[in-house]
């Protein structure tokens, strides 16, 4: 089956996909967010597009998925806390965006994944089915309206869509961001080393990960189901006061958990007896080995779920730690201290000397410093300064004068202006440096690992590839060549496909008729004298058992090597009108096997699509590429179309010859008439170099050309082959 996925990326998310692939299924992923750095597990294909994307349409019909899995009350796109106040609306929008996706595809079956929070809870009986919802949340208010959707959406438009309520989802987490749950939560207090705490009246009956994804690919898989709405739980009771005291006994916690009641104390439990009736399901473990199993994995890898402000370092760690910051932290200063000493003797002996007097040494040290260490150390090179400077200066003037002397603070203010100064902007300098090398080693990093995925994506593509060519019973061998018919003209889809055929087939033989009406066929391209042997023009109802197998919509095989049929042959339908005929005329006869017609027939849609395709895209251009009353191609259409005959001569594909009219009576309009009711269906007209009206004969040899160009003088015009086309 062609399963599509859709959800953010999670461990229960890795899952699902992990379960369709190993059950044969080929598995495509929505990722609902197109920006978002995400981890899934590898998928066929992947399309990173939000749920409002206008490309959602085409993914639906790209995959055309046999079954589509919403994730949605376990989307990790969507956040539900108070402060996002417009996720109900993105979530009903993305919802709608979805299902109308799904009704494009018109087949398959749609299956919406919503919770137990669209219950209000009961404190007597287990709840099923058939109970009425009571949201409170504006989460489960958004489910329960998702729900009422997908059953109006289901019944109105005769779709199959099921939705899955799932009780308290629990399970073994991937990374920080999947412990959003109870249990998760509890044992990252435990590691953190907090008390825990539950409340023992709310009552809940958990669903761990494997059994409900176990339950979504039954629900996936099975043929029929007799319900819209089942309820998965474990339906065994428990209450978060005996999780808590399980987690902790898991953890190896002495104490026991501290009883909390909260504000929504309640029973809710759900029945799954519906479900475990339909599909015969089982629970693999009970709630208390399974929560043991979580709290024995995040402790044995809590360096991945705690930050490293949580994690509780050791004492070695500790003193390793400060005494680290203050090593450092004292270095500068220390630097200072001892640079002082060079410096007070220096500033003394230029004090005393006629040449260096003038020379301010305390200026220079304490523009070191500011320069070298920011403002801290400016200002302490500043104070032991002016500490050098009174010593210096008492010994030579005595201490009372250099204290009363007003230049002395001046000097002082002038020496703590210019180094803050330079220190402030070493600092600022020092910090947009700092951010230029973050960002730096972040987008290095990103290229980095861009790089790595890009190569190891290049080595498996290119493992695949050897292994999908190397096997000849391939379907991807079949997507793989016939992939490069993504051409604008379907002359040129015909061109290549007769190369493409060969090239699957191993056969060098290869020809492609155009059926022109309900008894003859054309010959469109050959990739090989002997695979004109049939004729350029054929009554294919004429030709037997081969003429029987096409019209039956089957492969004609000619298992007694009659001469006078290819060896494989097929037909390519549209509308139940048969449009192109594929012979191989060459073929080995152990490659003549029901896997060999089954690659042809393959081809045969891959073949008929790109001419559709083509044909819609000129069709748009209609207006732009007729001119004259839609008579003539205009000279950039036929110029296009020309050049793509004369190239596939030159390719060996087939024979063309290019006609002009060199003179003749009339308006351009006319002239295109009288050559136009001169020609076959499958010949062309145009212009060429302004106004000059030109034919292209299909498959037609120069000879063949001579009587056409007869035809023309005889109704009055005068034409020339043309055989420097310029084109």
């Amino acid at each position: 089956m062609n399963i599509l996925l859709v959800g953010g990326s999670s461990g229960f998310m890795n899952r699902l996909i992990q379960k369709m692939k190993k059950e044969g299924h080929r598995v495509c992923l929505l990722t609902g967010n197109r920006f978002k750095d995400s981890s899934y597990n590898r998928v066929f294909e992947s399309y990173r597009f939000s749920y409002d994307s206008e490309s959602v349409g085409r993914v639906f019909e790209s995959v055309a998925p046999d079954v589509t899995v919403f994730l949605g009350a376990y989307d990790a796109n969507f956040h539900w806390s108070e402060e996002q106040r417009n996720t109900p609306a993105q979530f009903m929008k993305g919802l709608i965006s979805l299902l109308m996706g799904f009704r494009g595809v018109g087949k398959g079956r749609f299956i919406f994944l919503s919770s137990d929070e669209v219950y209000g809870g009961d404190p007597d009986q287990d709840l099923t089915e058939k109970a009425e919802p009571r949201p409170d949340p504006a989460k489960g208010m958004a489910l329960a309206q998702g729900e009422k959707l997908c059953e109006s959406f289901g019944r109105m438009m005769e779709r199959d869509i099921v939705v899955l309520r799932l009780q308290h989802l629990y399970g073994i987490p991937q990374r920080r961001t999947d412990c959003n749950e109870s249990v998760t939560w509890l044992c990252l207090e435990a590691l953190r080393g907090n008390a825990l705490s539950g409340d023992g009246d709310r009552k809940l009956a958990m669903l761990f990960e494997s059994d409900a994804v176990e339950y979504i690919y039954q629900t996936a898989s099975c043929p029929g189901h007799r319900s819209w709405l089942y309820n998965l739980s474990s339906s065994v009771e428990t209450s978060e006061l005996e999780v808590a005291g399980w987690v902790g006994a898991a953890m190896g916690r002495e104490e026991g958990p501290v009883p909390a009641p909260g504000p929504d104390a309640r029973r809710c439990v759900l029945s799954n007896r519906r479900f475990m009736q339909e599909f015969s399901a089982i629970l693999r473990g009970d709630t208390q080995s399974n929560i043991e199993k979580i709290a024995a994995y995040m402790k044995a890898h809590q360096d991945v779920f705690l930050t490293e402000m949580e994690r509780t370092p050791t004492l070695w760690e500790r003193i390793k730690r400060g005494a680290g910051g203050v090593i450092n932290a004292l270095i500068p200063f220390a630097e200072n201290l001892l640079c002082f000493i060079p410096v007070y003797f220096l500033n003394a002996w230029a004090a005393g000397s006629g040449y260096a007097s003038r020379l301010d040494i305390w200026l220079l040290y304490v523009l070191l410093f500011s320069v070298v260490h920011g403002q801290h150390q400016a200002l302490f090179s500043a104070l032991l300064a002016t500490v050098g400077y009174f010593l210096q200066q008492s010994s030579a003037r005595g201490g009372f004068e250099v204290a009363v002397d007003y230049t002395t603070y001046v000097w002082i203010a002038q020496l703590f202006i210019v180094g803050l100064l330079v220190g402030y902007l070493r600092d600022q300098i020092q910090s947009l440096k700092d951010e230029a090398a973050d960002e730096q080693e972040y987008l290095s990093d990103q290229l980095t690992d861009i790089r790595s995925i890009n190569a190891s994506n290049v080595r498996v593509k290119d493992a695949l590839t050897t292994q999908i060519l190397n096997q000849n019973d391939s379907i991807g061998k079949v997507y793989y060549v016939t992939s490069s018919l993504n051409q604008v003209m379907p002359e040129e889809v015909l061109f290549r496909a007769a190369q493409m055929l060969g090239e699957l087939m191993e056969s060098r033989d290869v020809a492609v008729y155009t059926v022109s009406n309900r008894d003859y066929a054309r010959l469109f391209s050959y990739t090989s004298p002997l695979a004109k042997q049939g004729g350029g023009s054929i009554r294919y109802r004429e030709l037997g058992k081969l003429s029987e197998a096409l019209e039956n919509h089957k492969v004609f095989i000619n298992r007694e090597l009659d001469e006078q049929y290819p060896m494989m042959a097929s037909a390519i339908y549209s509308d139940d009108e048969m449009q192109t005929i594929v012979m191989i005329w060459s073929l080995p006869w152990e490659r003549m096997t029901l896997g060999q017609a089954d690659y042809l027939v393959v081809c045969g849609y891959l073949i008929q699509n790109a001419v559709v395709h083509a044909n819609r895209y000129l069709a748009t251009l209609r207006d732009s590429r007729y001119v004259e009353d839609g008579e003539l191609l205009s000279q950039e259409a036929f110029r296009a179309l020309a050049g793509s005959f004369l190239r596939a001569e030159a390719d060996g594909l087939t024979e063309c010859s290019l006609v002009e009219v060199t003179s003749g009576s009339g308006t351009t309009a006319e002239i295109g008439r009288m050559v136009r009711s001169a020609l076959r269906a499958n010949d062309y007209t145009g212009t060429l170099d302004g106004k000059k009206v030109c034919a292209l004969l299909t498959n037609t040899t120069l000879p063949q050309a001579d009587i056409v160009m007869k035809r023309f003088r005889e109704k009055g015009l005068q034409c020339r082959i043309r055989e420097d086309s310029g084109l």
